[in-house]
């Protein structure tokens, strides 16, 4: 008896944009109820090789086969009738609606002219208990978690009859808990069938979860392994084609006099609800603060406070014994302040403006860029190529648009801007968001460089392996305010995992 065939063979897909050949005669098999990892660095090809699975981009050359039968998938409602789901990086659910109304969107059930909103939310409930999803069908989307919408998103691709589900970054914003809980349902799914394709580039999950892997290191297939004959060191050389140290190095901190002082601060949202609740912290030179939380805990509100991006309502910021609260983002960076936004595109980069435009965003109002009132084009290009070269972005060249460089290029741009400014306050929040391991270790590195030099650094990230790895000290976030305060050295995931939903350190609830 022959073997089955793949349900999903990629076979020698080539994809280009100008200027860059995306992925290069990639081949791929996915087998019934397997679990297949794609690994590689950011702007390796993963998302674009996926996307065209999805039928949102064509290939150029290359075909598609699904149970040994050539497809052609040209757009993503093909690719759905084929039994192909994508579960998004960036959750596409509309936060007004139900979870059963965000699942139904587009295929909407009917009994004669009505909408027969009853039999669709009885399946959905069905699906949910089925994969182990408990999903309440009628929440609304912005009552519920980010781990809860993801789980939303899993059923809207199951609920369409999906057999292959590609998961793109699905853990860029769970906590460890949520984490766990994802691997379980994956394992559900492929019990019971279905056949999985994870993009990702956190080694731990990969090795815990999937049987396959295919590395893709600069649009071209470099190997495919199992899972279970390869180790995180050997799949990260492949990855970015070196060694990588998962251990960040550093001697301990040396804090000296209080850089940021946080006391007490409130402020509440659009609605009035409280989104900084007495919030208070102290960060001194010298030393990286963390910043633990499970997302929507008041981070945002926190940087955009200290980043004059919101008014608070009471209480006080201070940097080096100045007070800045309330006062406008320019005059917060000309007080010492430099700032890693949460996100790149929104807040970091002017997405159609060119590198060396984006590399003097802050200080093109001054000498040299600046003459009487004139750009001087000359000195603003000097700046971009010595940060460019020094921070090793990969760009075509000074006067490529910042839209169409990777993720990491864009993210270490940023970083070299935002250091060359030479602040005393470096608040990095979600600095290594969406990167892979090799530029991971970059970003933390110049952390670390910028606290030896006596700088003091605020680090906000959800990922805990880099608040454990980076941070001097972490203090924890909920609902707005602190809830506790731990060192690296005496805490693990667990500890951290519990403050996080709410815990205070010890393990009390907190009031």
């Amino acid at each position: 008896m022959s073997a089955a065939p793949p349900v999903l063979e990629l076979k020698g897909i080539t994809k280009r944009f100008p200027g860059i050949v995306a992925n290069d005669s990639i081949s791929l098999k996915l087998n019934k109820g397997e679990i297949h990892a794609l690994l590689g660095e950011n702007g390796a090809g993963k998302s674009t090789l996926m996307n065209i699975v999805f039928g949102l981009y064509q290939p150029d050359e290359g075909s598609i086969d699904i149970n040994g039968q050539p497809v052609l998938i040209d757009n993503p409602n093909k690719a759905i009738d084929l039994g192909i789901g994508m579960v998004h990086q960036h959750f596409k659910l509309v936060e007004p609606f139900t979870v059963t109304e965000n699942i139904i969107l587009g295929m909407e059930p009917r009994k004669g002219i009505n909408l027969d909103y009853k039999t669709a939310s009885a399946k959905i409930k069905a699906l949910s208990e089925q994969y182990g999803l408990k999903v309440n069908p009628n929440a609304k989307i912005h009552d519920i978690s980010v781990g809860m919408q993801q789980r939303v998103e899993i059923l809207k691709t199951l609920y369409r009859g999906a057999d292959i589900l590609i998961f793109d970054e699905p853990t860029a914003v769970l906590t460890p808990q949520e984490i766990s809980e994802l691997m379980e349902i994956m394992r559900r799914l492929v019990a019971e069938g279905k056949s999985i394709i994870l993009i990702t580039h956190k080694l731990k999950e990969i090795m815990q979860i999937s049987d396959v892997v295919t590395i893709i290191r600069r649009g071209k297939v470099i190997d495919t392994v199992k899972t279970s004959e390869s180790s995180p060191h050997e799949l990260a050389e492949k990855m970015v084609g070196r060694s990588v140290s998962f251990k960040v190095d550093k001697k301990p901190a040396e804090p000296k006099e209080a850089v940021l002082q946080v006391n007490n601060i409130s402020a509440k949202n659009k609605d009035g609800v409280p989104v900084l609740d007495g919030l208070s912290l102290t960060l001194r030179a010298g030393e990286i603060l963390g910043v633990a939380g499970v997302d929507g805990n008041g981070q945002s509100e926190l940087i955009e406070a200290l980043t004059g991006l919101r008014k608070i309502d009471s209480g006080s910021i201070k940097v080096l014994s100045q007070e800045i609260s309330n006062l406008p983002p320019r005059k917060v960076i000309e007080s010492g302040v430099s700032h890693i936004p949460e996100d790149r595109h929104k807040h970091g980069l002017v997405l159609d403006f060119s590198m060396k435009e984006n590399m003097v965003l802050e200080t093109y109002y001054k000498e040299p860029y600046n003459r009487k009132g004139f750009l001087d084009y000359d000195a603003i290009g000097k700046q971009a190529k010595r940060l460019i070269e020094h921070f090793d972005v990969r760009t075509p060249s000074m006067d490529t648009l910042a839209r169409s460089l990777s993720g990491g290029n864009q993210q270490k741009a940023i970083i070299a801007r935002e250091i060359d400014k030479n602040p005393d306050l470096l608040i990095a929040a979600q600095p290594t968001r969406g990167l892979d391991v090799g530029a991971i270790e970059f970003v933390q590195r110049q952390l670390i460089a910028q606290r030896d030099q006596g700088k003091a650094v605020l680090l906000i990230s959800f990922e805990l392996d880099e608040i454990m790895n980076v941070s001097d000290r972490i203090v924890v976030i909920y609902e707005g305010r602190i809830v506790g305060e731990v060192y690296p050295e005496s805490t693990n995931d667990q500890e951290l995992g519990l403050m996080m939903a709410g815990s205070t350190a010890g393990g009390k609830a907190h009031e």
